[in-house]
């Protein structure tokens, strides 16, 4: 089954904590990597990133990980094909607090 691919990735922030974005990807040898990560991510507040400006490569299986400063990071529990400027866009949203973070997919689509 081939996996949805995307091209960037947007994040809902709705916890009540200072979060930054990273990615798991997958390399040419089946290992998972961990991307460089975004700068604070603040609460209420959108952010849109593309995973290649954190050098994620273009094909990479990719999944969503949200680093949450003095709490526990979420790991997103989907794995996409990253395409690098492909319409699509995985949008997230977390939630909850720095002990008892949530993360959750809203959809894929356009922009």
């Amino acid at each position: 089954m081939a996996l949805t691919q995307v091209g960037q990735f947007k994040l809902q922030q709705r916890g009540a904590y200072v979060a930054r974005t990273q990615f798991k990807y997958m390399d040419d040898n089946g290992r998972w990597l961990m991307s460089a990560q975004t700068s604070n991510e603040l609460a209420a507040q959108d952010y849109t990133i593309d995973p290649g400006d954190l050098n994620v490569p273009d094909g990479a299986i990719v999944s969503y990980y949200l680093w949450v400063m003095a709490g526990y990071d979420v790991d997103g529990q989907k794995s996409f094909t990253y395409v690098k400027g492909k319409p699509n866009t995985a949008v997230y949203k977390s939630s909850g607090v720095t002990v008892a973070p949530h993360l959750e997919l809203v959809q894929v689509g356009t922009a």
